[in-house]
């Protein structure tokens, strides 16, 4: 008899954690996942580690912050600093493990008992077929969304497939019945190119969207990675603004093809009888702008829209808390409380926290997750409009003979310099390596368009948030290699305690 639980940590790529209707928006994008959240703990205080892919994946790998392991990019995650991460944790506690979806993070076949990847633009096999085949062409031809429902049928999405070869493979193991499993579902949706069929291209007609809570007349006042990006875009895509519309009703339609997966995934779960020995982990590594600042994709800076994230547990001895839990909690907490989960030991380098204690009822250290920390940049200087950048040197193409261009957002210009951000309650700080400064009260500035930074009436309130930042920075600090036999500091476990360490 199988003792321990299997673990599924589905995750999506590049999805905002405020366009869902449990946190209040317009639109009903994730009826499941909002239902399945309220049967577990949610949180709506959830940072990634950095707004970008592989930095972020990583992070959910080891436990550890993008300073300390060290992927700074979409393009170093091989460089990933780290003793031991998830998949080899979970393997060395008996457990099966399997990707089904994107990988993009520090982890490859050899890291577990089974591999099926796919990107953005399509399955990644080594005998594809001939659909296959097509519909990555497809996929690939869109730039940056369609304009028309995608010409293919649910059958062939991604979420579809994932799932189909997810069942499979949990099929397998159960049939087995030798080991529990760990389940790392990695959709690449709902990141461009933005498509879906029908019904979905249809559900949220551009007309009849939300509005955005920043539209591009407040480009005037943000950073220039922000005002560059939005001219390139104009540049590859046109007439940018005008499908920026279409753009967004294609992202909420993903979302909600998404959902509808997860919840035939769910029910397979359930109809095997696995589900209630099953912790299932929902969360993504990102946000997206979907039209705010008159932005599609990600890139500039550390805006809420891009740094706070989905995150949710349900499963067995999770106790359900339909409203939102009050901590701030961080993508690279994941690791260690499913580590918590099932009694193993902590790598050493490990800096998240367990999230166990709260997940089930038991005390925990309430001031420890009174904020949260967020990194980003790959140092250097920030590249501003008088640099004279080429932006070919990233791959930008502008449009030509009525085709759409290419174009990165994550480019010299938006990745250069450092940039260290914490949240805490209605407040947020973000500090450069100049010593610039941006003070938001999220409460009153959702769309963080009045900076307050330097403002004598914010002045407490700025220097306390400075002390949080600089404790959070010292906290991060890495501590790997360990320091030997001759000193043994005194080591986190998986089970926190009470007592907060700062």
């Amino acid at each position: 008899m199988i003792d321990k639980p299997n673990v599924v940590v589905i995750m999506t790529d590049q999805q905002r954690a405020d366009v869902s209707a449990r946190e209040g928006f317009g639109l009903d994008t994730t009826p499941f996942l909002d239902g399945l959240a309220r049967q577990g703990v949610w949180f709506d205080r959830s940072y990634t580690s950095a707004p970008v892919c592989a930095p972020a994946r990583v992070s959910l790998h080891t436990g550890r912050y993008v300073s300390a392991h060290r992927c700074h990019s979409n393009w170093n995650g091989e460089h990933a600093v780290f003793t031991r991460d998830l998949f080899g944790v979970f393997r060395d506690s008996g457990y099966a493990a399997a990707l089904v979806g994107k990988n993009h993070s520090n982890i490859s076949p050899a890291s577990g008992d089974s591999w099926l990847e796919a990107g953005h633009w399509g399955m990644v096999e080594d005998a594809p077929t001939d659909r296959t085949r097509q519909f990555n062409r497809f996929l690939k031809s869109i730039g940056m969304t369609a304009l028309e429902p995608t010409p293919f049928p649910l059958e062939e999405q991604l979420p579809c497939r994932l799932v189909d070869g997810a069942q499979d493979w949990v099929r397998s193991v159960a049939d087995e019945g030798e080991k529990p499993f760990l389940l790392w579902l990695s959709f690449p949706e709902p990141h461009n190119p933005y498509q879906v069929p029908e019904p979905y291209y249809s559900m949220f007609p551009p007309d009849d969207l939300p509005p955005t809570i920043a539209d591009e007349t407040a480009l005037a006042g943000k950073s220039y990675p922000y005002q560059y990006n939005r001219a390139r875009l104009e540049d590859a895509y046109p007439p940018f603004g005008e499908i920026i519309p279409r753009a967004r009703a294609n992202y909420f339609g993903m979302l909600r093809l998404i959902d509808d997966q997860v919840k035939r995934f769910v029910e397979f779960l359930g109809a095997q009888g696995l589900r209630d020995n099953t912790i299932i982990v929902f969360t993504s590594d990102h946000g997206d702008f979907v039209g705010e600042y008159g932005l599609m994709k990600k890139g500039p800076e550390l805006p809420e829209c891009l740094t706070r994230i989905p995150l949710q547990f349900t499963g067995p001895g999770i106790i359900a808390q339909p409203d939102p839990h009050p901590a701030h909690v961080s993508i690279v907490d994941v690791m260690p409380t499913l580590c918590d989960a099932i009694g193993a030991d902590l790598p050493d380098g490990v800096q998240g926290r367990s999230l166990w204690p709260m997940l089930t009822g038991q005390p925990y250290p309430a001031d420890e997750f009174r904020s949260a920390y967020v990194e980003q940049g790959i140092g250097g200087l920030h590249i501003t409009a008088g640099d004279n950048y080429d932006p070919t040197q990233d791959g930008f193409t502008p449009a030509s003979n009525g085709r759409w261009g290419s174009f990165d957002e994550l480019n010299t210009v938006t990745q250069s310099g450092t940039m260290r951000m914490v949240r805490k309650g209605d407040w947020k700080l973000i500090v450069d390596m100049h010593g610039a400064g941006q003070l938001y009260n999220l409460a009153d500035d959702p769309a963080e368009l009045n900076n307050l930074y330097g403002q004598p009436n914010a002045a407490t309130v700025q220097m306390n948030m400075l002390e949080e930042l600089l404790a959070w920075i010292l906290r991060v600090n890495d501590t790997l290699p360990t320091p030997g036999p001759r000193y043994t500091p005194q080591a986190r476990t998986a089970k926190i305690g009470t007592d907060p360490i700062f």
